[in-house]
């Protein structure tokens, strides 16, 4: 019986345009409590109390406090599902508390590891699939942008004569695009790229195969960049993004940091804020008030 719902709760996700991301966790989540369910012998979703959330929530399988997040969410949104369709008459899900999570220091590169795995893309780009890499890393590690974002670039969304690119960011609906400004520098690379692959329209980003790339192929590139160079630190799409969060706030603060990032709350950026010592300094050298020679 339950196995039911949980198959109409997902058709309703998915009209409801949920990400695929979304559906995917909270189909692991639904699958994971009707296990416990099973081990509880629950027969029927009438019977099923919130001390039996409570516990599926908090200790099966001894849950990271993630886990106990993502379980809370889906848990929420499946007994608000019930609800709806009438099927139970109270969302005992929105008493179960959501745990706090202790806040990670962003990982991020320094100026001078990432300037090794430039240095490194720069060296392999002796043909298409490598200039496309050096390209790719550029507008990551100097712009930040989401890898969803670059990869989903199109060549008619680079305007090299007002030195400006259009991405599809997170939160923009439709055919809305967001422009961002190009560094020279970052103009130059996607002139002679563009001028390399001779396509006027399309994706910006093609496989070997001629489709458009995917991320797992990113995360490939990158494990093997990391293992050639031998570094410490483990190399990954998103860690590009949080070192140019950080080189960005360290040069022009939250606010613009916010903006490039794309970050719909202020929130989502002041975890960069304890990365800038530097900031703090520079405010006391601008100060009317100070003549300090830093």
């Amino acid at each position: 019986m339950l196995h039911d719902h949980i198959t109409r709760f997902l058709d309703y996700c998915k009209n409801a345009d949920f990400s695929e991301r979304s559906i995917e966790s909270l189909n692991h989540r639904l699958t994971e409590f009707e296990k416990f369910l099973k081990t509880i012998t629950i027969d029927s979703i009438q019977e099923i109390k919130y001390q039996h959330l409570s516990l599926f929530v908090a200790e099966y399988n001894k849950p990271s406090a993630s886990v106990k997040k993502a379980r809370v969410w889906a848990l929420r949104q499946f007994f608000h599902f019930l609800k709806l369709n009438q099927i139970i008459d109270e969302n005992i899900a929105t008493k179960i508390p959501y745990p706090k999570i202790e806040k990670k220091v962003p990982a991020f590169l320094t100026i001078d590891e990432f300037k090794l795995v430039l240095n490194h893309f720069t060296q392999k780009a002796t043909d298409i699939t490598g200039f496309r890499n050096l390209v790719i890393i550029s507008l990551l590690g100097f712009l930040g942008l989401r890898t969803a974002a670059v990869v989903a670039i199109n060549i008619e969304d680079v305007d090299l004569t007002e030195s400006r690119l259009w991405i599809h960011e997170k939160g923009f609906t439709g055919t809305t695009k967001k422009p961002i400004f190009l560094p020279q520098i970052l103009c130059q690379l996607l002139a002679e790229y563009m001028g390399q692959i001779k396509l006027e329209q399309g994706p910006l980003f093609l496989s070997k195969r001629k489709k458009t790339l995917a991320l797992r192929s990113l995360q490939g590139i990158f494990h093997k960049v990391a293992l050639e160079l031998k570094m410490n630190k483990k190399l990954y799409p998103h860690l590009f993004r949080h070192t140019a969060a950080t080189h960005i706030n360290q040069i022009a603060g939250l606010q613009i940091t916010q903006f490039l990032l794309g970050h719909q709350t202020k929130q989502n950026t002041d975890k960069y804020a304890h990365l800038n010592p530097d900031i703090y300094a520079e405010h006391m050298k601008n100060h009317p008030y100070m003549k300090l020679d830093l």
